[in-house]
């Protein structure tokens, strides 16, 4: 037998294979589908995650949530919660799950506190790898986190011991995106102090924090420079609102000041506007260390 290579062209109609259209399948066949989305939020409580989710998604995914007491949060532990949301956009459905982690760091000893996170990842990944070597694979519910949004609180010097634990623990088992919340109660310039301070004490401990993956070369060049400012702008300042304002003409979700409106999101660029979220959409999850792992041979 021989092997050769053979091009197909338009021209040459009767020798044609059909393998042209693979892409068009997979699409049709993947769109049909939907697709799965789990992304976690954590931080203390009281630094707007449950706001900026409704206000990324339009949606109140915390109505049934019930407020603890300042006693009450000192002796919660932390806890795992799950939303789910379908979502349908130009024909593409999307199952949307959001995990929360109410009571991380709001006890007084928050030893240890992300294992209870920790432990869910690997959960949902050693579920996930039962069902993928099971005899039944056609409707495998894909639970894994696919990102981790981190909230850091605005009043401080940088990060904290927990923040520091938290990220270092988790970096090697999903892909974080740090944020800082909160960021209308710091000015412009107090805003860059602190990114810079961040972004230091991150490299410093070693913390590996998800990377936007570099463009294409044949880009054009105003692409290039959104993603250039998309990379430069983590840790991603965060402004979240569920409040409907006026400004200017038109209706926006904002905060609304003696001085002026803070419109919601405004203090991520380019998050909102679509050249942050799709590249979040396409993240898939990190396998953890256990997955990673050689298997010892005797």
């Amino acid at each position: 037998q021989s092997c050769g290579t053979r091009s197909t062209g338009e021209s040459d109609d009767k020798e044609y294979v059909g393998f042209a259209t693979l892409p068009n399948q997979v699409h049709r066949k993947s769109v049909k589908k939907g697709f799965d989305f789990t992304l976690m939020v954590a931080g203390e409580s009281g630094l707007g995650k449950s706001t900026l989710v409704n206000s990324l998604f339009l949606t109140d995914m915390y109505r049934d949530r019930k407020l603890l007491n300042a006693e009450e949060r000192i002796t919660q532990t932390v806890e795992i919660t799950k939303h789910v949301v379908d979502i349908e956009e130009k024909g593409v459905k999307l199952r949307l799950t959001i995990v929360d982690t109410p009571g991380f760091g709001d006890a007084v000893n928050n030893t240890e506190c992300w294992k209870p996170v920790a432990d869910y990842i690997d959960q949902q990944f050693e579920q996930y790898f039962r069902d993928e070597s099971g005899l039944n694979r056609k409707n495998i519910q894909d639970n894994r986190v696919h990102c981790c949004i981190y909230f850091i609180s605005p009043f401080g010097h940088g990060l904290r011991p927990l923040d520091v634990e938290f990220m270092r623990a988790l970096h090697q088992r999903v892909n974080i995106v740090p944020v800082l919340a909160k960021a209308d109660t710091l000015t412009p310039a107090e805003v860059e102090r602190m990114k810079n301070k961040i972004r230091e004490e991150i490299d410093h401990y070693g913390i590996r924090i998800y990377q936007f993956p570099e463009c294409d070369s044949d880009e054009d060049e105003e692409f290039k420079l959104q993603d250039q400012a998309l990379k430069e702008s983590i840790p991603f300042a965060v402004i979240g609102s569920n409040t409907v304002v006026e400004a200017k003409g038109r209706r926006v979700r904002g905060r609304l000041y003696p001085w002026g409106i803070v419109e919601g999101n405004a203090g991520l660029p380019l998050w909102g506007q679509g050249h942050g979220w799709d590249r979040l959409w396409a993240l898939t999850p990190r396998p953890p260390q256990w997955r990673t792992r050689p298997t010892a041979t005797s």
